[in-house]
């Protein structure tokens, strides 16, 4: 038994658009042509009969072509019943009783505009992403989606509440990946994931989280990838200092291993070249010497002593 709940294919009357053409247009203007000079006088009642229901075969004959391509599908319905999806490409006729809500299957491209939301540690951030979305299940996008409540006029499903739904189910996904990572690394654990290095990891819990809430619809997600990530402008200009802070502090960190690994070599040089011997002292003060010559910012001053 079939279940009306779900997506089928139509399997009803589908007949090729071009032989139903020579039909209609060819063979009963034909025929209704031959019953009127047959019948003639004596048979006029028959002959307006047999006019009559070849004229009404060629008023619905009429009816009911359409063109479909590929990546289209029409969800036919009689009636109010849904009677199946056709997905076939080419020309056809079908019964002309049968209403055909046109839907395209091919891929969409949808840019959220960044919106402001706070991470984990409560930094208001601007985040924006885009999508590459399609239409997945054509029974739950036309009757499982009210187009009144997405601003949309009439029964049927437009693109535009389509995309409208694609776009709120998309931003509250949006909203609640950013308020599980922090924007950058809070504390001292250098494995944590953030939004500004997550990369693939956050892209992909993004759209597992995307599909999840459009899957009602009939929708699916191919692509979730975010395209804008800053922080919000209250507080970009704190943040910056913040970062260039860290910077400095990385920078320092550097020079000064670098530093005392080249003061270091310095003594162990003299030494086993027997260049000069030097106590403690005199080590001491060669070393801070050294150090504040390698960290200082700017060059250092030579002064030469000249003696008494």
């Amino acid at each position: 038994m079939i279940d009306e709940k779900k997506e089928y294919e139509y399997g009803g009357l589908l007949i090729n658009g071009f032989a139903m053409i020579f039909f209609t247009f060819i063979l009963l203007p034909c025929l209704i042509a031959g019953c009127i000079i047959a019948g003639g006088d004596e048979n006029l009642w028959l002959s307006a009969g047999c006019s009559s229901v070849l004229g009404l075969l060629f008023i619905i004959g009429c009816v009911g072509y359409f063109t479909q391509e590929p990546n289209e599908a029409r969800v036919m319905i009689f009636f109010g019943k849904y009677k199946g999806t056709c997905r076939n490409v080419g020309y056809f006729w079908t019964n002309p009783f049968v209403s055909r809500r046109k839907l395209s299957l091919r891929l969409r491209n949808m840019d959220i505009e960044p919106i402001k939301v706070n991470d984990k540690v409560g930094n208001p951030v601007l985040i924006g992403m885009v999508l590459v979305w399609r239409i997945k299940d054509t029974y739950r996008a036309v009757f499982d989606i009210d187009s009144a409540s997405l601003g949309a006029t009439g029964t049927a499903v437009s693109n535009a509440a389509l995309e409208r739904f694609v776009r709120i189910q998309s931003d509250a996904a949006l909203r609640e990946v950013t308020g599980h990572y922090a924007y950058d690394q809070s504390g001292t654990d250098e494995n944590e994931l953030t939004l500004r290095d997550g990369g693939s990891e956050i892209n992909e819990l993004l759209e597992r989280k995307i599909n999840d809430r459009l899957a009602m619809a009939g929708m699916e997600v191919v692509e979730a990838r975010l395209n804008y990530l800053a922080y919000a402008p209250e507080i970009a200009a704190v943040m910056l200092r913040r970062q260039q802070a860290s910077a400095i502090i990385s920078a320092r960190e550097k020079i000064v291993e670098g530093a005392v690994t080249m003061v270091d070599m310095a003594l162990k040089r003299l030494e086993s070249d027997n260049v000069v011997k030097l106590d403690n002292d005199r080590k001491a003060a060669m070393v801070s010497n050294l150090l504040v010559v390698l960290c200082a910012d700017e060059p250092a001053q030579a002064i030469v002593n000249a003696g008494q």
